[in-house]
C-alpha cells in the first residue's frame, strides 16, 4: 500500500473511533436518568412523617363525646315543680281535675296536656308543647296510653328537665315495642272486645261497657257524663313502635290497678318490674285518676319527692 492510501486509511479509522465514542457519550445521558430515578423513589421519605406522625392522640381525645348523653340526661336539681298529666284513649285532660286540685294544694304547678289521641308523634308534639312552657324539675304522669307518650316526651326536645317518670296503670312500651305488643303478654282484658272501630278508623267504647270494663268504681251518674265526653283513639296509635324509652336512664313508679279489666294487673307487674319502677298498688278499675284522685294525687307527690332527693 502506498504511503498515501495508508495516511488515508489511518485517518478513516480516526473519524470512526471518534464518532464511536460521541455514541458512548450520548447513552450515558439516559443512562444518567435511571440514577436520577431514584430521587422520585425518595419521596418514600414522607412515610417518615407518617411513622412519627403521632395521629392516634386525636382518636384517644374522640371519647369527649361520650358526656354528651349525660348531659343531656342531667336534669335540674332541687325540688320538683311541675307535674305534667298525659290523659289516656276514652277520656280527656278533665279525668285527672280530681288529681290536679290535690297536687295544686301540695304546691305544685300542674299542667293537663289536652293529646288528640290521633297518632304518637300528634299526642308527643302536643305533651312537648306544655313541656317547653315549663322550667325546673318536671315530673311526666301517663295513665293508660299516655304512659306511651310520656315514654317518649321523656326523651325529646325540652326531656332534660324532666327528673323522673309515673305511669298509672300505664303503657310503658321499650324501644321497638307497640301497645299491642305489651298488650299480647298477658291474658286478654275484657274490654277488648267492648272497643267499636268506626269508618274513619277510631276505635270507641261501647257505651253500655265503659262502666263496667274501665270505670266500675266510679259513680254511675259520673260514668254517664264521661260517656258523654269520650274521646275516641285513632286504632293505628295502638300498633305505633316506640322509638325512645325515657324509662332506661330516669327513675319512675308504676300505680297498679288490681282490679284493671283494660290492661290487666299482671301486664302491669311485668311492666313495672322491667323498668325498675317503685310500685304503688291501688284496689281500682282502670280510671284510678277518677276513682281515687286522692291515691293517685298521693302517689305522685310521693315519688316527686323521691325524684327531688335523686
Amino acid at each position: 500500500m502506498s504511503p498515501k492510501r495508508l495516511l488515508y486509511a489511518v485517518l478513516l479509522g480516526a473519524c470512526v473511533a471518534t464518532t464511536g465514542v460521541f455514541a458512548q457519550t450520548g447513552q450515558p445521558a439516559p443512562a444518567a436518568a435511571p440514577t436520577a430515578a431514584p430521587a422520585p423513589d425518595v419521596p418514600p421519605a414522607p412515610p417518615a412523617p407518617a411513622a412519627a406522625e403521632p395521629a392516634p392522640p386525636p382518636p384517644a381525645a374522640a371519647p369527649a363525646p361520650a358526656p354528651r348523653p349525660a348531659a343531656v340526661a342531667a336534669p335540674p336539681s332541687g325540688p320538683v315543680q311541675n307535674i305534667v298529666l298525659v290523659h289516656g284513649a276514652f277520656v280527656d285532660g278533665s279525668s285527672w281535675n280530681g288529681v290536679i286540685a290535690r297536687l295544686q294544694k301540695k304546691g305544685y304547678r300542674v299542667a293537663s296536656v289536652q293529646i288528640p289521641l290521633t297518632s304518637l308523634a300528634d299526642d308527643l308534639a302536643a305533651t312537648r308543647r306544655v313541656l317547653a312552657q315549663l322550667s325546673g324539675p318536671t315530673v311526666l304522669v301517663g295513665h293508660s296510653w299516655g304512659g306511651v307518650v310520656i315514654t317518649e316526651a321523656g326523651s325529646g326536645p325540652d326531656a332534660s328537665k324532666v327528673v323522673g317518670l309515673v305511669y298509672v296503670a300505664a303503657i310503658a312500651p321499650d324501644v321497638g315495642e307497640s301497645a299491642v305488643d305489651i298488650l299480647k303478654r298477658g291474658p286478654q282484658a275484657p274490654i277488648g272486645s267492648a272497643m267499636i272501630k268506626d269508618s274513619t278508623g277510631f276505635l270507641w267504647l261501647d257505651p253500655a261497657r265503659y262502666h263496667s270494663d274501665f270505670a266500675a268504681d266510679v259513680p254511675e251518674t259520673l260514668t254517664r257524663v264521661l260517656v258523654a265526653a269520650q274521646q275516641p283513639i285513632a286504632a293505628k296509635a295502638f300498633e305505633e313502635h316506640a322509638t325512645q324509652a325515657a324509662w332506661r336512664y330516669k327513675p319512675s313508679f308504676y300505680i297498679v290497678t288490681s282490679r284493671d279489666r283494660a290492661v290487666p294487673p299482671e301486664i302491669q307487674r311485668w311492666m313495672a318490674h322491667r323498668i325498675g319502677a317503685t310500685i304503688v298498688e291501688t284496689p281500682s278499675s282502670h280510671l284510678v285518676p277518677v276513682a281515687h284522685a286522692g291515691a293517685t294525687a298521693d302517689a305522685i307527690d310521693r315519688a316527686a319527692k323521691e325524684f327531688g332527693k335523686e
